[in-house]
């Protein structure tokens, strides 16, 4: 019997689980994300692991969309979850009685979208995940960047558009206005087609709206695929916000990839063009040559993919460490 690895992709709106072994994807599990407090997310959490977990199981890794801090897997912030200031891999690990790796939830992404069956293949890579909020991870050399605290890459919350006439605003509560996350994650693409639905009765969103409907960026992105061009409009919006964040980490990285992942990366090319399009228009001349902007290998599956790969790769690292 071969080893396998739980991953747990952790969201504002679901949490997922599944399991790894020999390369390959199985038992996979989701649930609406329980964020009635820490208690009931924990609780959920291994409920998840224990429906999927077999007699091979050998760790779980847990991809959060928090600060990090990775040496001792405790949660030092959080803004779309429950779990600030929670040790959560002593409380996991305990509970489950497997070793449990803790990162950020687009570092995790990230990890799974440089590799190939289990193997990295992208040295330099920037990941951003468009759901809830918008997450950042960053390969380096092949390794995670995690910085001098392990929290690097909360690359949601740079600041893309802000007016400094008068010097800096006032610091509001996370997400910055003007950040990334604040203009581009799908709960902006909310705003705007709630916006959209009242100011343009005529559309498909407005139609929805008037039925009754409750209006999300979901329904937008599935009314742009069917061609209503007040949706599509939505989505160059979103995507052309989002292109000045990527043309931004471009100009410092240079990476030989920047995916895009995460829920909102279901709209494929309606995001993808004016995204790439806004983001080869403001990169300096003579840098990203060799940089290819595209959309996630993985899809949905990407987070929980780089959970499972964090907790075998983590893992390994321990042994090694221990037999040294």
């Amino acid at each position: 019997m071969s080893d396998s690895f739980i991953g747990v992709d952790v969201g504002g709106t679901k949490v997922a689980v599944a399991v790894l072994g020999d390369g390959e994807l199985s038992h996979r599990g989701i649930q609406p994300t329980d964020a009635t407090d820490g208690d009931a997310l924990i609780d959920e959490i291994c409920t998840l692991v224990e429906s999927v977990r077999g007699d091979d199981a050998r760790a779980v890794g847990v991809g959060v969309p928090s600060v990090i801090d990775f040496d001792s897997g405790r949660i030092r912030a959080s803004v779309n979850v429950p779990l600030a200031d929670v040790p959560l891999r002593d409380i996991l690990s305990e509970r489950l009685g497997l070793p449990v790796f803790v990162d950020n939830d687009a570092n995790a992404a990230a990890l799974a979208e440089a590799c190939e069956n289990g193997e990295v293949v992208v040295a330099n890579l920037v990941m951003l995940t468009v759901g809830t909020g918008v997450g950042g991870g960053i390969v380096v050399n092949g390794r995670l960047y995690r910085g001098a605290s392990g929290a690097a890459a909360e690359l949601g919350h740079t600041v893309v558009a802000t007016g400094l006439a008068d010097g800096a605003p006032e610091p509001d509560r996370f997400p910055q206005p003007g950040s990334l996350e604040s203009l581009a994650a799908g709960r902006a693409l909310d705003r705007l087609a709630e916006a959209a639905a009242a100011s343009r009765p005529d559309s498909t969103l407005g139609r929805l709206h008037a039925a009754g409907d409750e209006i999300t960026g979901h329904q937008a992105v599935e009314a742009a695929k069917a061609g209503d061009e007040v949706a599509v409009d939505l989505l160059r919006v979103l995507g052309e916000r989002l292109g000045i964040g990527i043309a931004n980490m471009i100009n410092t990285l240079d990476p030989d990839v920047v995916a895009i992942g995460g829920g909102v990366s279901i709209a494929g090319e309606l995001l993808l063009e004016p995204a790439v399009r806004v983001a080869r228009a403001y990169v300096l001349p003579g840098v990203g040559t060799e940089t290819e902007i595209r959309l996630s290998k993985h899809g949905p599956t990407g987070g929980v993919l780089g959970a499972a790969i964090l907790a075998k790769e983590e893992l390994t690292r321990r042994d090694e460490r221990e037999e040294r």
